[in-house]
């Protein structure tokens, strides 16, 4: 996993967090739930790009 890809993953996390509390504090469900969902698919991503880490470690 890259450096920018790294990157690209954590902002659109922290890009998540930000869209769920605007949710939350102006009542607006739907932005809460794409939030969650961008918090969601980056998470997944940096999963995914670690366990490739591990994979190439053990060869």
């Amino acid at each position: 996993m890259s450096f920018t890809d790294k990157a690209k993953s954590k902002a659109q996390e922290l890009t998540g967090v930000a869209k769920e509390r605007i949710g939350d504090v102006t009542d607006n469900e739907r932005m809460r739930a794409e939030g969650a969902n961008e918090q969601s698919a980056a998470r997944a991503q940096q999963a995914k790009e670690a366990g490739g880490e591990v994979k190439g470690a053990m060869r």
